[in-house]
């Protein structure tokens, strides 16, 4: 098949394939027929049109595809799809305005053959149980699209990815493949596959709990590495002014010193000459600054409920640093004691319940001993059970105290969060707005308070 007429075609089957895999669970024998011969046509592996087979299966088998896939380019799949969506449009007999799309070529088609195998193995999860060999199969096809679609693309779609995700953990008989140790190697640990594991964790003795653990505690050491980069460069006290210098080469001012000393600047010999030396004040004060930590463990913030359980555990981890750890549903809990240790932190959780905030903040209060150099993060979606008016006044008062209050709707990978508007509106008007994404704005609000 040669000619421009034929590739616009060949790459609409294809796309017309991706869109009925996703969309219509019935089987397209003309679409795969004819999407078939495309591939053989193109030189590309039937293995391409097998939903069951990965991404990872597909370069191992044949290695020759692994440059093609790590080097698609969304940004012009994604025009190039809007083209063809128009284009059936049009033949539709609807009205659709587009700019003239250039002329495809076989790239194009080999590039839609890709783009399809893809996103079909992403999207099109079918239905029935799903077996950690699956599971992991979709985690990883999952990964190359995330590193095909790049950061800021990836980000925008994470929120479904997650979705898909717990979607597919849900239909696995997590107890049976936990207690084959063979099956539980291959599942990879993630948010949905941890928040189904700490949901079900009372449920589960032997080896299938001792597996659960593992898989527990191996995401949280990722998560903390990850964390921990960004927390590292937090400076844990302000300069001192009142102690002098050490007078050591490390601390020595060169800018300050030559600027003090151009007086003596000698135009004759073209020298500066030094009379005084002048050194950085590097000392720090010695306060420890406290961190209480108040997460509502609810069922609505898992998310949350992990990253700033492992993000206090590595803030409790630097000098000068007091941190406090509460969690809450209907009830309090203090779990100060295990701070230093997440996976400790996360097993004696019970995830669920509802929300009462005033029984944390009742815990909370007699932790605060010199409110200016205190800090209040309050991770909740504010969701409380009619209790919400004496919250934001025990809120506001701690603010008023000198306490750095800072309120988070959640902590989380994609990004995404619900906030109860009747306190988003209020915490604004404070002076303390909700921070809301990812747990990088969080760390940099802490780092700000710390510096």
């Amino acid at each position: 098949m040669t000619g421009g007429p034929n590739h616009e075609t060949r790459r609409q089957i294809l796309y017309w394939r991706l869109l009925a895999g996703v969309f219509n669970a019935d089987q397209q024998p003309t679409l795969d027929q004819a999407s078939a011969g495309i591939v053989d046509d193109l030189g590309l592996p039937l293995a391409m049109l097998d939903p069951g087979m990965s991404i990872d299966n597909v370069v191992q088998r044949y290695p020759e595809m692994t440059a093609e896939f790590e080097s698609l380019d969304f940004s012009e799949t994604v025009d190039s799809t809007a083209q063809t969506v128009d284009s059936a449009a049009e033949d539709a007999g609807h009205e659709a305005e587009a700019a003239s799309p250039r002329p495809v070529g076989a790239a194009d088609v080999r590039t839609a053959a890709l783009v399809s195998k893809l996103l079909l193995n992403v999207f099109a999860t079918g239905s029935g149980q799903v077996s950690a060999t699956q599971l992991a199969g979709w985690q990883s096809d999952a990964t190359w699209l995330r590193r095909c679609l790049g950061e800021e693309q990836a980000g925008a779609v994470q929120g479904v990815l997650t979705g898909l995700e717990g979607e597919l953990v849900s239909r696995m008989r997590l107890r049976e493949v936990l207690a084959d140790p063979h099956l539980a190697a291959q599942l990879t640990p993630s948010m949905s596959l941890i928040e189904q594991l700490l949901r079900d964790k009372h449920n589960l003795s032997g080896v299938a709990l001792a597996n659960a653990k593992r898989l527990i505690r191996r995401y949280i050491d990722e998560v903390a590495e990850v964390l921990r980069t960004q927390v590292q460069q937090t400076s844990v006290g302000t300069v001192d002014r009142s102690v002098p210098p050490k007078r050591i080469l490390r601390n020595l001012d060169v800018d300050r010193t030559i600027w003090k000393n151009l007086p003596n600047w000698n135009p004759q010999d073209e020298r500066l000459y030094v009379d005084r030396l002048y050194y950085r004040q590097t000392a720090k004060r010695t306060v420890p600054a406290r961190m209480i930590v108040v997460v509502d463990q609810s069922g609505s913030m898992v998310d949350s409920m992990v990253n700033c359980t492992i993000l206090a555990s590595i803030f409790a981890g630097l000098p000068k640093v007091d941190v406090h750890l509460i969690a809450y549903d209907t009830r309090a809990l203090d779990l100060t004691p295990w701070v230093h240790d997440p996976f400790e932190v996360l097993l004696r959780t019970n995830l669920g319940g509802g929300n009462d905030g005033p029984v944390a903040m009742a815990m909370a209060q007699p932790k605060i001993a010199d409110p200016k150099n205190t800090v209040l993060v309050w991770i909740s979606d504010f969701y409380e059970f009619d209790r919400s008016q004496p919250l934001f006044e025990a809120m506001e008062a701690v603010h008023r105290s000198g306490v750095k209050l800072i309120p988070v709707g959640s902590v989380n990978s994609s990004g995404h969060q619900s906030v109860n508007p009747w306190f988003r509106e209020r915490f604004k008007n404070l002076g303390t707005p909700v921070i809301s994404g990812r747990i990088q704005k969080l760390v940099h609000e802490l780092k700000n308070f710390l510096d």
